[in-house]
């Protein structure tokens, strides 16, 4: 088949959270639009969070690739559908279908799983000209003549970032919309969190682009008014080492671009880490404190106390940066006490802004094997799997009372106590994250109702995982 025209979509996420006003794109398929341009293609990314999708662009594609992660999978399936129904050849990638090759090919032709890079051009080479032969390209999944799912040898990590282009976001439809910049500097986590996906898709051995390509990156950023960088690699600060060097270098070019990047606990017993972090201009860190209660961190593999999380908030806060702190609810030694001493800590510790997460067992993760082997998860309706909805049975706490207490949570945190206390101080960000954060819980109040019905229904009858995903 001949191939010019190639469309990218990343699908719209459900509901509402915190930050669902302030979409941070994800920079997979701009990097991957970005390599088949350099090939000789013409792409374009849609971006649902931003802007709607052009349709008529996407129809009269050669090829369509869909990228998902698993709350954005039911729509993803959707669009690829109807894409399909066209007689357009398309291609699925991303975190969830890495793990559910299978169920994604009930709806695309080819999957990519793990890091698709080169996978990615090996196939569109395969799909041209034949060669090379299907069966050698790692990382695909795919049917053969008869119908069978053929998942190829995985594919090895890069051993090198540094041969990757700089994203280019031109290719994203209304890139403008974004006042949020992504980049993404390293892949892997050397930590193991029993709930995270991250490392099943890109390891634990830390891989970082030289601190000469991540500066022409950062350059390339800042270039773009009116954006806010996030650094979206999962731990920004993984090697100390490095990011001392890399934030030195942002100072010496006087860059004056705020960003925000997500970090451990581990940088308070680093001053100079912190004061870089500072004079870099760094607004805000995001940390996962994951939970306060010390049996929870155990079972979470954390790697990290109360002491540590405590140590981490008052550090931060003495170099004037803001605090997204980070919770997830749910663990097997969780009660309703522990939902409630967990707001108030955020609260006490004077955390700038706070996501309350459900805990959620993703695809690909020990966690999710845990609980499908134990028939402890209620249904894989994946668009419910988006930290704001209990799929599985807690261990302690009904899942009716998990939701709703982390809801309750939430709206404590949000409260006009919190608005008031930033309007004092003329904090106008502050004041409008806590004015959404007021409305979402006020909406997903509203919503839970239906939701905790329908759980309540299927866990009466006894449909553990019966309730599956289905496609209109």
């Amino acid at each position: 088949m001949k191939i010019k025209k190639v469309a990218f979509i990343e699908s719209k996420a459900p509901g509402n959270h915190i930050y669902s006003r302030y979409p941070v794109p994800r920079v997979g398929s701009v990097l991957l639009s970005t390599i088949l341009t350099a090939h000789g293609y013409d792409v374009k990314v849609f971006i649902e969070d931003l802007a709607k999708i052009d349709w008529q662009y996407v129809e009269s594609s050669d090829i369509v690739c869909i990228s998902t992660i698993t709350p954005t999978a039911v729509r993803a399936y959707k669009h690829a559908k109807r894409v399909q129904a066209l007689g357009i050849p398309v291609v699925m990638g991303g975190a969830h279908v890495s793990f559910m090759s299978e169920e994604a090919l009930n709806y695309s032709d080819y999957v990519i799983r793990g890091e698709g890079d080169e996978s990615i051009v090996e196939l569109f080479d395969f799909l041209e000209k034949g060669s090379p032969d299907i069966k050698s390209i790692k990382g695909l999944s795919y049917r053969d003549k008869q119908g069978a799912v053929v998942n190829n040898e995985a594919r090895p990590l890069l051993a090198s970032l540094d041969w990757l282009p700089i994203p280019d976001v031109s290719l994203v439809h209304e890139f403008d919309k974004s006042i949020i910049y992504p980049i993404s500097l390293s892949r892997g986590c050397p930590f193991n969190c029993n709930f995270c996906s991250v490392i099943r898709v890109f390891g634990r051995r830390y891989r970082s682009k030289s601190i000469e390509n991540s500066m022409a990156e950062i350059r390339s950023a800042t270039s773009h008014p009116r954006k806010n960088i996030f650094f979206v690699d999962d731990n920004f600060t993984a090697s100390k080492k490095r990011a001392k060097t890399l934030l030195k270098e942002m100072v010496n070019e006087k860059m004056k671009t705020g960003y925000n990047a997500q970090v451990r606990t581990d940088i308070a017993k680093d001053p100079e880490l912190l004061g870089l972090l500072a004079e870099s201009c760094c607004s805000t860190v995001y940390i996962g404190f994951e939970s306060i209660n010390p049996q929870t961190l155990i079972e979470y593999n954390k790697g990290q106390g109360l002491k540590e999380i405590k140590d981490c908030i008052k550090a931060v806060k003495e170099y004037g940066i803001s605090i997204h702190g980070m919770f997830v609810l749910g663990a097997d030694n969780d009660d309703v006490t522990t939902i409630r001493q967990t707001v108030e800590f955020a609260i006490e510790q004077g955390i700038d802004t706070i996501q309350l997460m459900i805990l959620t067992p993703l695809p690909g993760t020990p966690f999710y094997n845990d609980m499908l082997s134990s028939g402890r998860l209620i249904h894989q309706d994946w668009a419910k799997f988006d930290a704001h909805h209990v799929t599985f049975k807690p261990k302690i706490l009904s899942p009716q009372t998990l939701h709703m207490e982390t809801l309750k949570a939430m709206g404590r945190f949000y409260s006009w106590k919190y608005i008031f206390r930033h309007m004092a101080k003329l904090d106008f960000f502050h004041v409008a994250v806590g004015l959404y954060g007021k409305h979402a819980v006020k909406q997903a109040l509203v919503e839970a109702k239906e939701y905790l019905n329908v759980i309540t229904q299927l866990l009466e009858n006894n449909n553990i995982s019966q309730h599956n995903v289905s496609i209109q």
